[in-house]
């Protein structure tokens, strides 16, 4: 049977697995908000040179930057859930940490009584 030491301090490794991905996802989501921004400011200068076909398909330029910017703003959004997401993972890791630190505490301290208890029968029997 694990002890309870044992299990938070497998716990603890969890958590941080779990805020590492939250940081993970949210730095892709901002990446992925650069690349809808990037896309749409391109357009847009592509949108006014002389020698582009905006002036053909105009419908589809002006779609193409609305969808871009959609994405932009559903990727800022993602992140921001994210952020929060990011928050409760480590209030969560930090609880866990603080726990599995008293109950390492905890049993070397156990182990330091018993060994002078030891010590102290092993004294009274000589």
């Amino acid at each position: 049977m694990t002890s309870r030491k044992d299990r938070l301090r497998k716990l603890v490794k969890v958590q941080e697995q779990l805020k590492a991905l939250h940081e993970t996802r949210h730095a892709g989501h901002l990446a992925a908000a650069n690349a809808a921004e990037t896309e749409a400011r391109e357009l847009i200068g592509h949108f006014d040179q002389d020698n582009s076909l905006s002036g053909l398909f105009p419908d589809l330029y002006h779609n193409r930057i609305a969808q871009a910017v959609v994405r932009q703003e559903k990727s800022l959004e993602d992140a921001r859930q994210e952020v929060g997401l990011i928050a409760a993972a480590t209030a969560r890791t930090n609880m866990v940490e603080r726990a599995y630190k008293d109950a390492r505490n905890r049993d070397e301290r156990e182990r330091s009584d018993r060994e002078r208890l030891d010590l102290i029968a092993q004294k009274r029997q000589e």
